[in-house]
Formats: structure tokens, C-alpha cells, sequence
């Protein structure tokens, strides 16, 4: 049916809903939202976490315990299952719900005319009859039956699975159409490849074309990443190579040894359990999970996990310049016209008491009408509008847009009148193809006139005179090149404005009306502060040896000047997309190595950059916001899409969403990966040695053939109070001092560096003879064994506390006020193992479960004593291999 019919048949108008009609149909149809993926019920998610080698080996144990009547044995093994399974459970749904809860943060919105006016809401809160604006690189929020459409074309791949995208009209069409077919309708989950629109909702959530195949959006969120296969394949390894272990270390107790066979297989159970670090997969996710939270809070969203680890690695960041690198609040600072110059106070969207002012300083003419004229064409070709939330002015559309109105505001112009009084009857959208924007008006006296703006040098084509003191006037190129380049040395961008009369009898214009012919009014310099913000985060880039390449559109000498107040140089290295186009394959990698700022550039001239960085090894981190960005943020290693100013089609292409489109965030972002990564690698350095010097002290026993340090009982005893404490506690770690004045790691780099293997060995071997040491000496005193054994396991518990103390800090010693006093999962973490040691030592029913002996005052003193030894060695020793972890 026609569109006005269809407008009709909703109940609605061009105008958009009534903000009452509007809260009556959401009640009716619900929100625009297709339902969400199936999610595992908490009893499978819960059961799942029995799902691995070394469970199924545990359970065997307490099978075989229980079968000999263990029944105490048979308790702390199945206890330590349950701890794992419950820590394991609960970290995987706060990963979830981390996941989740981003999700919706990035949840697309869409621009509709509500009481007339153009607002952005999410598209969940549309209904039927509402009115909706699209335009190139939107995703469709809804099904739409179009009102309006100019130069529409729509990507309908996903519906149609033709790649070829369609071109939109408003005609009606037969009912009987294929979906493919259907020009006069646009349709939800469809991206709007070229053009604008207007459409009006006929159909959402399940009622639209893609609900009724919503399987093929149904997105399920990926907790696996490739640091987590890589942990996982090592647990797998290290599982399969400690049951071997296991299984020739109990054939040599048995038959070498003369251990019981029963009191064997209890030993090498329990030293499986040591052994294999059961939980660091776990654990490594809800690090990267709470990491994922962090940057959320730094205005930082992550799409996908795998970007955390990547962050951590980033040595290039290709930004954007407006809005990313500055405010993105555009303020139109001069207007030139032939023979005058005015001049444009403040700041902002905001218009208030500023006023024009001519190069003397005096107030401008407000009678020259060429000024004049030009002014309203800014404000009649343009597609903004200004709002104002609490005092602030906001802009719904383009920033420079929105400057023009400022502009018509601090001129004395009403917006709402000119636009009355000057209707638009069509236009032509700007696109980067044809650089200019084109609207035809019927003026107040019934003639027609068509205004233009866009990038000077493609206005000035399409005209050959300019307008003068005494009408037109032939076109002065040299005089106007000049203005353009003074204003862009300036650090302005340029907008240049046309107009020209036509016939009373026109309704339409094309490109061929605009071609030539047009008389040139002027040009408008607009500028766009650098953020404070930026200005400090580039330098904190430098010092943490990441580089900045700045990326534009726009001319050479804007690009430059705004480069050198953001601090990228003195006089930074400058090339045009035009000089990189004359550049070959090795010419080409060369200038990009050696140049900061590059203007004038197209998408693909972004995507060769990121790929020549990408060919020398760097990790890029590359900005976007339109849908021509799309390509170089797939191929940049981290791809940054702009939160709001960003079309949908760069969020889709991205694994991380600036919510504040600020460059700061991304250097926020940065630091939090290198965090996360320092976390995880905290968490292997902990885990890994505490279980070998545990496993060691019994492996040592079983070789040499005397009593056992520990009982099998009381190793799953430790292990049963560490699972979800001490090792936990290292992923909520903050950031270490001067994490951000360190080079970025090569992205090469494994977590079991060097470092980290020595490590490994010389902890292991320390709190094995440590814990030998111990247990000897007590035995020597005329101890019992019992008290020996509660001796070692005290002993061991505080080593690995002091441990963990010197392993919150890799890159500086632990000897700090903050670094004693922890931080609060610290805390928690040692007072819940605190009070289960004491409960361990002292209380009557678990010196009966346990085996365990009560300590005296001197007993405990020695053993905090010797854990705080332990504390210093390894602080030495840290500081003597400081500099060689530092090269890794």
C-alpha cells in the first residue's frame, strides 16, 4: 500500500507517536527484543564442573578409600570435589553474568521522532507506528515500511543471503513479492549500507521477518579464549603426566618400599590432588572476567574475551581524531565571506550570550547579508537539531551540524522559524562519494532555492561565480585557497556553502541541478578542541612504549596542527592518502613506520596501515566509527568501535566499545589488560610452585623411604583450604606502580616464561626442604609423629601465605606498606585460611579427623618465623632476576 496509507493503518503520522500512545503500545506489544539464546540450567552448569580427568581419578580414590574402610579419607576427598565444583560453578556464572551484563550495555538505539522531535531510544523500547530515521551504517532497528528514502541501499544478507546490497524506494509493491523483493520495506537486523531513511515500525521482536528465524541471531557468549585452550591443553598434559607419575610412584612404594598397598594408593591420590592445579582454569576466567568489569567501568566494554589478553599487548594505537582524540563538540570559529571576516565566541553546543565579532574586535555587522545568508544556509542544509538535558546542549546528529545551529542561535536566528519559513521539499544526503549535502527550499515569497554545503574543494567545483558587496561575482579560487589554508593552519576543518535559484515549478532535485551553476557564499572554519584527557594519556602511551598514530580525514594542515597540540610533536610527520597511494609495498611500510599523522586518508588506505604495522610484528589497536571502518577493525588485532557516535556495523566488527568515544579509554583499557595478564601470570606463579613443593615433600618421602611429612588426609586438607582462597585472591589484584611505564610484552610471550619456570623449581625445592627440615627437627626433639605432621602442614600453609605476598608484585619488591597490608581479597582470603589452620590445630574434632596435634605458642612463633625468612629470601631473589624478568 501507498506509505501514507500505511501510516494510516498504524495509527500513526509522519510526525511520530504521541509519548502517551507511545507507553500504550509498548504495554500491548512488549519490548522490541527477540528472545534470548537458551541458557544451561544451573544444575547441568554445576554438574558439568565434574566433567574432567582428575575428578574422575578423585572419585576412583574415595571409590577405593571408601572400599577399605577410609572413612575419614573418603570425606576430605569427596569434600575437596565439592569445593572445586562449587568454586568452579560459582566463577563461571559471575563470568556469565560479567558477559551478560556488557551485552546489554552495548545494546543498540535508534534515532525516532517522538512529539515531533528527534530522540535516541533502544531499540527495545520501539513499537508499531513509530517513525525511525536510519542512514548508512545503521543496523534496522525494526521492520519498517519506508516514508522516505534517498540514495537507500540495504544489506540484506542475512535474511536473503544476497550479498549484493538493495536499493530502497517508497513505491508499493505486489503483497505477493519475495522477501527479497520487498524494496519498500526495510527489515530488522538489516544494515543499511549507503543513504538515509525514514520508516515507520510496522512489526517487532518475534512479529518482524528475523523473529520468525531468530535461531540464526542467537548468540551465545565465548568463555573460551585462546590463553584458556592454552591453560586448559597444559592441565590436560600436566594431568595425564602426574597420574603416570602417580602410577609408577605407587608401583615403587609398594614393591621397593614395603608401603601398604591401600596406604600407597591414599598417597598418591592425595599427591595427585597436590600436583595437578585442578582450579587455574577456573580461576584464569574469573580473572579475565573481573577484568572485563574493570574496563566496563572505565567507559571500556569488551565484546569479546580474547581482547583482554590482547589489550595487554598493544604497542600501536591507530585513533581516529574527532571526537576520539578530541571533544567532538564542534564551534564554528569564523565565517568568511568575499571581503569580510567575522569572528565566533565560545565554546560547545551551548549558544548563551556569545556574540560575532569582525577582525578589529568590534561587533560584526548583523546587517551584512552575505554573513546572513550564509548562516541560514547552515542551518536550512543540515539534518541536526539541539536539545538541552539539565542545563547541558547536547546534539542529535552531526557534531558539525549541530555547530551550524549554535551558530544560526548566536546570529539571532530561530531554528524552528527559518525552518517553517523556508520548508525543505527534497534533498540529496551527504556521502563521502560526492562530499556535500544538498537541500531544495520554497522561501517566503514562493521562489525555490537550492543551499549546499560540504568539503570546499567540492563546492567550489560545482560553482563560477561568488557573491559580493554588489551581487555575484566571477569565482576568486587563489583567494579562497588561501582562507582555506589559513583556517586549516589553524587547525580548522572548512565547510563551504552554495546556493542557487531554480524554477517555482521544482519539487525534486538530482545531482545533475547541482553540478554547476552555483553561486559561492563562503566558507564556515569550525574546531574541535583536543581533550585535556588525551593529552595525558598519549603521554602516558609514550612512557609505556606504545605508539600513536593519529588517522583522519581530515586536510594535511588541520591533521597537523591538532597533532602537535595533542603532543605528537613539534612538527609531526605528515602524508596524505594521495602520497600514500604513490608509495610502493616497501616505500609504503616504511613511511608508516616513520610517520605519525596520516590525512586525507579512505578506509582502505586505514586497512593498509594496520596490515603494514601487522607485517613488523606490532599489536595494533585501531578506532572506528562508520561503516566504512568495518575492514580495518576486523583486521587490527584490537578493533575499537566509537560507543556513540559509532554506526552499528563497527560495534559488530569490533572487540571492544568505547561508551564515551573517549581515546583515555582506550589507554585505561590498555593498562587493565596488562593487569589481567599480570594477574593470570600471578596465578601460575603461585599455584604452580606451592603444588610442587607440596607434592615434592611426599615424593621425597616415598623415594627415601620414611614416614610421610603429611598424611594423605591432610594433603587433600590443604589443598581443600587454598582451592578457593589464596590463589583466588590474585585476580582481584590492581594494577602494580609503573605497569603503564613498562614496554608492552611480546605477544609471543607464554605466561610460563623463564622466570616463571625457575620459579617453579626453586620454590618447590624450598618449601620441600623447608617442610623436611621442619619435620626432622621436631621428630629430633622427641616429638610425635602426629605433631610432626601438624608441624609441616602449619609450616607449609604460612610458606605459601608468605609466598603470595611476594608474588602480588613481579616487577617491584614486596616491601611496601601497600604491599604488606594487601588488598581486601587479600584479607579475606587469609583470615578464612587463618581460622581454618587454627581449627585444623586445635579443635578437638578435627585432631580426630585430621590426625592433627595442638601446637604450642613457641611451636607457632618458629613456624612465622621461618615464613617470614622465606619472605625475604624471596624477595632477593626477585630483585636479583628483577631485570632479566623485565626483558621478557
Amino acid at each position: 500500500m501507498p506509505s501514507a496509507a500505511a501510516l494510516d493503518v498504524l495509527a500513526s503520522r509522519s510526525s511520530g507517536l504521541e509519548t502517551g500512545e507511545y507507553t500504550r503500545r509498548l504495554a500491548k506489544h512488549g519490548p522490541n527484543r527477540l528472545p534470548e539464546p537458551p541458557k544451561r540450567s544451573p544444575l547441568l552448569r554445576f554438574l558439568s564442573q565434574f566433567n574432567n580427568a582428575l575428578i574422575y581419578f578423585l572419585l576412583a580414590g574415595a571409590a577405593a578409600a571408601a572400599a577399605l574402610g577410609h572413612v575419614i579419607d573418603t570425606g576430605v576427598i569427596l569434600a575437596v570435589i565439592l569445593v572445586n565444583a562449587i568454586v568452579g560453578f560459582i566463577q563461571e556464572g559471575k563470568a556469565e553474568s560479567a558477559l551478560a551484563a556488557i551485552r546489554d550495555m552495548i545494546a543498540p538505539k535508534a534515532s525516532v521522532l517522538r512529539d515531533g522531535k528527534r530522540i535516541s531510544v533502544p531499540m527495545a523500547d520501539l513499537v508499531p507506528g513509530d517513525v525511525v530515521l536510519i542512514e548508512a551504517g545503521d543496523r534496522v532497528p525494526a521492520d519498517l515500511r519506508l516514508l522516505r528514502a534517498r540514495n537507500l541501499r540495504v544489506d540484506e544478507a542475512i535474511l536473503t543471503g544476497e550479498s549484493v546490497a538493495t536499493t530502497k524506494t517508497t513505491d508499493p509493491v505486489l503483497a505477493s513479492a519475495a522477501l527479497g523483493d520487498r524494496t519498500s520495506m526495510a527489515f530488522s537486523g538489516t544494515l543499511v549500507a549507503t543513504g538515509q531513511g525514514t520508516g515507520v515500525v510496522c512489526a517487532t521482536g518475534l512479529e518482524t521477518e528475523i523473529g520468525r528465524i531468530s535461531a540464526l541471531l542467537s548468540s551465545v557468549e565465548e568463555l573460551t579464549t585462546p590463553l584458556l585452550r592454552q591453560i586448559n591443553r597444559f592441565g590436560q598434559r600436566f594431568t595425564r603426566f602426574a597420574l603416570i607419575g602417580a602410577a609408577v610412584l605407587f608401583a615403587f612404594a609398594v614393591g621397593f618400599r614395603d608401603f601398604g598397598w591401600s596406604d600407597a594408593l591414599m598417597a598418591v591420590v592425595a599427591l595427585a590432588v597436590s600436583l595437578v592445579p585442578e582450579g587455574l582454569p577456573a580461576v584464569i576466567t574469573i580473572t579475565l572476567a573481573i577484568g572485563v568489569q574493570r574496563m566496563a567501568t572505565r567507559n571500556a566494554v569488551i565484546r569479546r574475551l580474547p581482547a583482554v589478553e590482547t589489550l595487554g599487548a598493544t604497542s600501536v594505537i591507530c585513533s581516529d581524531k574527532t571526537g576520539t582524540l578530541t571533544r567532538n563538540e564542534m564551534t564554528a570559529r569564523r565565517v568568511v565571506t568575499p571581503g569580510h571576516a567575522t569572528f565566533v565566541e565560545g565554546g560547545g553546543y551551548d549558544p548563551g550570550e556569545h556574540r560575532l565579532f569582525d577582525d578589529s574586535g568590534s561587533r560584526a555587522p548583523e546587517g551584512h547579508a552575505t554573513t546572513l545568508s550564509l548562516i541560514r544556509t547552515g542551518l536550512l542544509c543540515n539534518d541536526a537539531r539541539l536539545r538541552v538535558d539539565g542545563g547541558e546542549w547536547h546534539v542529535e546528529g552531526d557534531p558539525m551540524e549541530g555547530a551550524l545551529v549554535t551558530l544560526a542561535l548566536k546570529a539571532s536566528f530561530d531554528p524552528e522559524n527559518e525552518r517553517a519559513e523556508w520548508p525543505r521539499l527534497d534533498d540529496i544526503p551527504f556521502d563521502a562519494g560526492h562530499r556535500f549535502m544538498a537541500t531544495l527550499h520554497r522561501m517566503p515569497l514562493g521562489e525555490h532555492v537550492v543551499l549546499v554545503k560540504g568539503a570546499p574543494e567540492a563546492v567550489l567545483a560545482m560553482c563560477d561565480r561568488q557573491e559580493g558587496t554588489a551581487g555575484a561575482a566571477p569565482l576568486d579560487h587563489g583567494f579562497w585557497s588561501d582562507r582555506i589554508a589559513e583556517a586549516a593552519a589553524q587547525g580548522e576543518r572548512v565547510l563551504g556553502f552554495a546556493m542557487r535559484h531554480v524554477t517555482d515549478t521544482t519539487d525534486r532535485i538530482d545531482f545533475p541541478d547541482v553540478e554547476s551553476g552555483l553561486v559561492f557564499l563562503g566558507i564556515v572554519g569550525f574546531i574541535d578542541p583536543p581533550r585535556a584527557e588525551a593529552i595525558a594519556a598519549i603521554a602516558e602511551c609514550r612512557s609505556a612504549g606504545i605508539e600513536v598514530r593519529m588517522i583522519t580525514g581530515d586536510h594535511t594542515a588541520t591533521a597537523s596542527a591538532i597533532a602537535h597540540q595533542l603532543g605528537l610533536g613539534e612538527n609531526p610527520a605528515v602524508l596524505s592518502g594521495s602520497d600514500l597511494d604513490r608509495l610502493s609495498g616497501e616505500e609504503f611500510t616504511k613511511a608508516v613506520r616513520e610517520t605519525t599523522v596520516f590525512a586525507r586518508t579512505s578506509p582502505e588506505h586505514k586497512l593498509r596501515i594496520v596490515q603494514a604495522l601487522q607485517a613488523e610484528g606490532r599489536v595494533v589497536a585501531m578506532t572506528g566509527d562508520g561503516v566504512n571502518d568495518a575492514p580495518s577493525l576486523k583486521q587490527a588485532d584490537v578493533g575499537v568501535a566509537m560507543g556513540i557516535k559509532g554506526t552499528e556495523a563497527a560495534k559488530q566488527s569490533s572487540e571492544m566499545v568505547l561508551m564515551d568515544d573517549n581515546f583515555a579509554s582506550i589507554v585505561a583499557a590498555v593498562q587493565e589488560g596488562r593487569t589481567v595478564h599480570d594477574n593470570i601470570r600471578k596465578v601460575v606463579g603461585w599455584t604452580l610452585p606451592t603444588n610442587g613443593g607440596e607434592a615434592l615433600t611426599v615424593v621425597v618421602a616415598i623415594l627415601f623411604g620414611f614416614a610421610l611429612p603429611m598424611s594423605p588426609v591432610q594433603i587433600l586438607w590443604v589443598n581443600l583450604i587454598l582451592a578457593a582462597t589464596l590463589g583466588l585472591a590474585l585476580a582481584f589484584e590492581p594494577s602494580e606502580p609503573g605497569v603503564m611505564r613498562r614496554k608492552p610484552r611480546r605477544p609471543d610471550a607464554g605466561l610460563l616464561t623463564p622466570f616463571i619456570l625457575w620459579r617453579i623449581v626453586f620454590v618447590s625445592f624450598l618449601f620441600a626442604g623447608i617442610s623436611l627440615g621442619v619435620f626432622f627437627w621436631v621428630l629430633g626433639q622427641g616429638r610425635d609423629l602426629e605433631t610432626a605432621r601438624t608441624m609441616v602442614v602449619n609450616m607449609l600453609v604460612v610458606l605459601e601465605i608468605f609466598y603470595l605476598f611476594s608474588v602480588r608484585y613481579l616487577h617491584m619488591t614486596s616491601f611496601t606498606l601497600t604491599g604488606v597490608k594487601g588488598t581486601n581479597a587479600v584479607l579475606i582470603a587469609l583470615a578464612a585460611v587463618i581460622l581454618g589452620q587454627l581449627a585444623f590445630t586445635y579443635l578437638p574434632f578435627m585432631n580426630t579427623i585430621f590426625g592433627s596435634r595442638p601446637l604450642t605458642l613457641v611451636e607457632g612463633g618458629i613456624i612465622l618465623a621461618i615464613g617470614a625468612a622465606s619472605f625475604v629470601l624471596l624477595e632477593v631473589e626477585k630483585h636479583l632476576l628483577r631485570d632479566r624478568f623485565a626483558k621478557e
